[in-house]
């Protein structure tokens, strides 16, 4: 006894598809920027540094003096010198006075004469000219005051938003075989 058989035979579906990729650009433009930067304030202020120096004294001391004050000096040595003079006179006068009297007369002419052109002893020493500290010096030193003012830079920045562009996908099919089942029987 034959037992009966089922036979199934089926067929694939076949498709045939065209795909088309999709398309997608993105393009981020730089950033828009404004950078300034402002001159910082500078603000200098100087006060002049003062030197005097006084060398009157100095130029005393070595014999260089001006017209008025050398006038002055010359009249004052010309009047003490009279003075000195004078009292010289008087005082030989009156020593020729007293020992005329008296026999002495050529003999106190003599000591007159002795008196005044006699030898003379001069100082003798070592000078320096000019003195030590003859020449002054006054220094006011000078300031200097600086001021800066910072300015802060200005930034103006703008974010451009990103280009994006984009095409799907698309997916299209063709059945080229259709899928089908076939059974049969067979006894």
């Amino acid at each position: 006894m034959r037992l009966p058989q089922i036979q199934i035979h089926t067929t694939d579906a076949k498709l045939d598809l065209n795909i088309s990729k999709p398309q997608q650009t993105i393009k981020q433009p730089k950033a828009t920027q404004h950078i300034e930067q402002p001159a910082a304030i500078l603000e200098i202020r100087t006060t002049k540094g003062v030197l005097k120096i006084d060398s009157s004294q100095a130029r005393r001391d070595i014999g260089m003096i001006g017209p008025l004050e050398s006038s002055a000096n010359y009249a004052e040595k010309g009047k003490q010198e009279n003075l000195q003079g004078m009292a010289r006179r008087a005082r030989e006068g009156r020593q020729m006075m007293v020992s005329a009297g008296k026999d002495q007369g050529r003999a106190t002419i003599q000591n007159i004469a002795k008196q005044n052109h006699g030898p003379y002893r001069t100082p003798f020493n070592i000078k320096f000219v000019p003195s030590v500290g003859s020449v002054k010096i006054d220094y006011t030193p000078g300031t200097t005051d600086v001021n800066i003012q910072r300015r802060e830079p200005i930034i103006d920045a703008k974010v451009n938003k990103p280009i994006h562009e984009y095409t799907p996908g698309k997916v299209t099919g063709t059945m080229i075989q259709r899928p089908d089942v076939d059974i049969n029987v067979v006894i």
